[in-house]
């Protein structure tokens, strides 16, 4: 179905972002942060639970990553009693939502990314106070919300057609795409956006309802999206929105009976209990619960001698301490050929000592990790891995002055071997492992040589190099002589293979299916 025909929208192009090397841009921003620090620090803000604000039990607050002495907000912790509440709303909900016009549907998600165009410099300053993300990364994140925005109202209409099937002499046969229920969407706290958005647009485009359970870390970037779509019409009862603890929004937020889907992005531990338990069927459950799961990425890079070096240095760089190596498809090893080895390492750490750590806040290159516990786990990797591998950058605790946060230095290790933890194990810091290879075949098993798949880069100049790479490579999102990051919505869709999940490929052609049961109808004439 093309744009055209799509409802008539105009062709999908994607959100351009803001260019803040521009003065009057960067002066935008950071008058953002001052509004934003005028109308949100300090504020405790509600639960949603069918369609009214409510406070919960206690409250937590949510710490400023770039300086954890700050509280920025409090949210409610909610009760066992409220999760009740808001699945039987959710339930409630689905019984009209379930046959709403699509083309309703479709129309509240355009209205959405209207009004996220008008606001994302405050949006992208809620997410740097509440995750530590710089800006061209939290306005890449912002962007990308836009951008599903438009996709999903697209693929609603495109779902909402059927498919053809083969026809019979004396049958009309049809088959459609009917919603399956109640969808608990659970996700993390670094992209706080475009994640729990990506899953509850699939979820709600389809025609279910919503149990929204954003990460305590980075709450009200998803409540504000939440209020987005509340504010572009859609009906209030579609989503209901929990923050709180894991011992009441954990195992019995899975465990639920009339919770038919579990949407989660988030870490492997995590996505392999939720699996498990979600296979158990419960006193009164009525189906199989589905499993949706995203659960991280060892990524590699793979140099091979041909290469333009320049530009492989370049991606990894940007791969690895983008976001200070907290992206589930950020780059953690690279495997370059024997001949160019020492070369391209020297590069890449030229590169990587002139990424300067300081305050997100101000838009520096690199920022904190998103708490001290954090901090500590990726010391551990850093301490252990000075005893296998040759430490050549970094290792240390970033000094940046009285401010109190996580923040590492950009850390590069060489001559990792395969069996060492940093080359097998998700660090999600900014550490990077250098292995090398005899040749580039052997640099593709060594890529492969990982519980996970989620991205890769590869560079070389040589056709057939490159198409043995799309051949081989087992991830679900390989990029050629570009970085392993930066997937975009509605182009790059994006799942891995392994143990990085069910593979459901978010922002692409398939997505929707995974919230969609099939009906045959068959009427004879």
């Amino acid at each position: 179905m093309t744009d055209t025909l799509a409802g008539g929208f105009l062709p999908f192009e994607h959100e351009p972002y803001f260019n803040f090397a521009q003065p009057d841009v960067a002066e935008m921003q950071r008058t953002a942060f001052q509004q934003v620090r005028g109308k949100y620090v300090g504020q405790t803000f509600p639960l949603y639970i069918g369609g009214e604000q409510v406070e919960g039990g206690e409250t937590f607050g949510v710490p400023n990553p770039a300086d954890t002495r700050e509280t920025v907000w409090h949210f409610p912790k909610a009760t066992p009693e409220q999760l009740e509440e808001a699945i039987a709303a959710a339930k409630t909900a689905f019984e009209s939502w379930r046959f709403s016009d699509p083309l309703q549907r479709a129309t509240i998600f355009k209205r959405a990314g209207e009004l996220l165009r008008a606001r994302r410099m405050e949006f992208n300053a809620v997410m740097t106070l509440e995750n530590g993300k710089n800006w061209p990364e939290a306005d890449g994140e912002v962007a990308e919300s836009v951008d599903h925005f438009e996709v999903f109202a697209r693929e609603t209409l495109r779902w909402a057609a059927g498919k053809p099937v083969y026809p019979m002499p004396d049958e009309h046969v049809t088959t459609v795409y009917e919603p399956i229920g109640v969808v608990a969407c659970i996700s993390p706290w670094n992209f706080p956006s475009a994640i729990p958005l990506g899953m509850a647009l699939g979820a709600i485009a389809a025609g279910n309802t919503v149990i929204w359970k954003p990460a305590s870390e980075t709450p009200l970037s998803s409540l504000l999206m939440v209020e987005l779509l509340y504010q572009a019409g859609l009906p209030r009862g579609v989503i209901q929105f929990l923050t709180g603890t894991d011992d009441v929004l954990g195992d019995p937020l899975v465990d639920h009976k009339d919770i038919r889907m579990v949407a989660f992005t988030g870490s492997r531990e995590i996505g392999c209990r939720i699996f498990e338990r979600a296979a158990k069927v419960q006193p009164g459950q009525k189906w199989l619960k589905r499993v949706m799961a995203e659960m991280g990425g060892k990524d590699p890079t793979v140099v091979c001698a041909d290469a333009d070096l320049e530009a492989a240095a370049l991606g990894i760089v940007q791969s690895t301490f983008g976001y200070a190596g907290q992206k589930c498809s950020a780059c953690s090893r690279v495997i370059a050929e024997e001949s160019i080895y020492d070369s391209l390492l020297e590069m890449v750490t030229k590169l990587a000592a002139e990424v300067k750590v300081g305050l997100p806040e101000d838009n520096a290159p690199l920022g904190p990790v998103i708490s001290a516990g954090s901090a500590e786990r990726i010391m551990k990797y850093v301490e252990s891995g000075k005893k296998t591998a040759r430490l050549v950058l970094g290792g240390e605790r970033a000094d940046v002055g009285e401010r109190e946060g996580g923040y590492v230095q950009p850390t590069i290790f060489a001559d990792v071997d395969s069996s060492d933890p940093l080359f097998q194990e998700e660090i999600f810091g900014p550490v990077l492992a250098f292995s090398r290879a005899r040749d580039w075949r052997h640099a593709i098993e060594l890529a492969n040589d990982s519980d996970y798949g989620l991205t890769a880069a590869f560079y070389s100049r040589d056709p057939h190099k490159l198409a043995e790479a799309r051949k081989t490579m087992q991830v679900g999102n390989l990029y050629l002589n570009r970085k392993c990051t930066g997937a975009l919505s509605g182009t790059h869709a994006f799942g891995g293979y392994g143990m990085s999940g069910t593979n459901a490929k978010v922002g692409g052609p398939d997505y929707l299916f995974w919230f969609l049961q099939t009906k045959t109808i068959a009427q004879r004439y």
